[in-house]
């Protein structure tokens, strides 16, 4: 008799794309990435059996995303995880069709990726962070470092919160009674120049906030603080793991954690429109 398997015993094979913004250290992926993997398995998504994962990832290079999306598109994926404001408009400016899974975008109604919290329609779901009063670091900064009156802060203008985060910092620059130094950064070779121009304006403290470029850089960004004796306020925990005096803001492993339960039912939403049976189950 041949020796052959029935094409119906075979599982659908799903292929999700995954939008990064890079693709991270073997460390990383543990506790981001690896937490989506092990979250999808758990839930019975395995890859090599019936699902495929497409990773694409921009290296800190936000340009780059309008090109990847595009790319994750022409391979016909069944749906895109996005990281980032910056890589969900990508994936949003790409397809209007295949489902895209936000990881933790900020604000998503302001910027213009969902209609509403309550109800997003268009093809855009997932995780959303609320509001944020970016000021915040700088009170905590205001608070810790005794007499403080110059504070410097780091933003990336290639970030679409950008705007946004530089007007939420001169007010509470101006509420604090600061002088604030705002140091526009989005390449890696850059730091040198800012923090050449922050000992030039003697600042008392430094402010980097939660952009994928100083998160990814966060030990070279602390050890230059520490050398140039600048107490450093960081985006989150690990900021403060690293050496900065305080870390504040989310915890990303837990957005990452959060994910597979949004693929799995948009996952589940195609069996049951491919198969009869599990839509009338």
């Amino acid at each position: 008799m041949p020796l052959t398997i029935p094409a119906q015993n075979l599982p659908k094979v799903y292929r999700i794309g995954c939008l990064l913004i890079w693709r991270g250290t073997a460390d990383e992926e543990i506790t981001s990435i690896g937490a989506m993997v092990e979250g999808l398995r758990a839930l019975g998504w395995d890859e090599g059996r019936n699902l495929k994962i497409e990773y694409r990832s921009a290296e800190n290079r936000p340009e780059l995303f309008d090109q990847l999306a595009r790319e994750l598109v022409a391979l016909n994926v069944d749906l895109i995880v996005a990281v980032s404001v910056n890589a969900v408009t990508a994936a949003k400016n790409a397809t209007s069709s295949i489902p895209i899974v936000m990881v933790s975008a900020r604000d998503p109604v302001m910027f213009g990726l969902v209609a509403s919290l309550a109800r997003p329609g268009g093809n855009v779901t997932g995780q959303a962070l609320p509001a944020i009063d970016w000021g915040k670091w700088l009170e905590l900064a205001h608070q810790a470092v005794a007499g403080m009156s110059r504070v410097a802060v780091i933003a990336n203008p290639s970030n679409r919160v950008y705007a946004d985060y530089v007007a939420q910092n001169e007010a509470a620059a101006q509420r604090l009674g600061l002088r604030l130094q705002m140091l526009p950064v989005d390449r890696v070779e850059q730091f040198d120049e800012a923090f050449v121009a922050i000992k030039r304006e003697k600042a008392d403290a430094l402010v980097v906030g939660p952009d994928g470029l100083y998160i990814r850089r966060m030990q070279e960004i602390s050890d230059r603080a520490s050398t140039s004796r600048l107490p450093l306020i960081g985006p989150n925990r690990r900021a403060a793991e690293m050496g900065a005096l305080i870390g504040y803001g989310y915890d990303g492993r837990n957005a990452w954690r959060g994910v597979p339960a949004y693929i799995d039912r948009i996952l589940a939403g195609c069996q049951a429109r491919r198969s009869p049976h599990r839509a009338a189950e």
